[in-house]
């Protein structure tokens, strides 16, 4: 979060850059020119709706003021959603702030749950050996033996059945 000092010097800065004077730049933003400079000297610490003034003087975005402010976090990528809650002029500077936040709760929530079914579906197929790993290991044993690999059937009496079914010799 910024503090008012970096965000007066922002706003200096803005206005250095922009060539306006102290006095041009409060008769633009509808302040006075003491407040302003309090503003940025770091004295006061203006609302948002004086932010948005001072930004269309400056003709910055208020966003930016914004979040020089710690009023808004900054964003990554804007999109389509983001940029129309900001250019709404229906609705406040404060209600633009909590359905930005919303928003970006729901999208980080989703995020979060695909990497979380990505994880678990790598893990699981850690978890369970593929019929191709079995016998690969199956045909290591078997070379290591120089004899076949009889596995012991979990039940005996099947694999008499089959056997018999299938092999004309009976097993004794």
């Amino acid at each position: 979060m910024a503090n008012s000092f970096d965000l007066g010097e922002f706003i200096r800065e803005q206005r250095r850059t922009a060539q306006i004077s102290v006095r041009q730049l409060a008769k633009l933003a509808g302040v006075s020119n003491p407040y302003l400079s309090q503003i940025e000297r770091g004295l006061r610490r203006p609302s948002a709706e004086i932010l948005q003034q001072i930004a269309k003087g400056l003709r910055i975005s208020a966003e930016a003021l914004y979040v020089q402010a710690g009023i808004l976090d900054e964003r990554i990528a804007g999109g389509v959603v983001v940029d129309a809650v900001i250019a709404d002029t229906t609705i406040t500077e404060r209600q633009k702030q909590v359905m930005l936040e919303v928003y970006d709760s729901f999208r980080k929530e989703n995020q979060r749950r695909e990497v979380d079914e990505a994880l678990a579906a790598r893990m699981a197929a850690r978890a369970r050996p593929s019929n191709d790993a079995f016998a690969e290991a199956v045909d290591d044993i078997e070379a290591d033996v120089d004899e076949p690999v009889v596995l012991p059937p979990a039940e005996t009496g099947s694999l008499r059945t089959t056997m018999t079914r299938h092999n004309p010799r009976r097993l004794p």
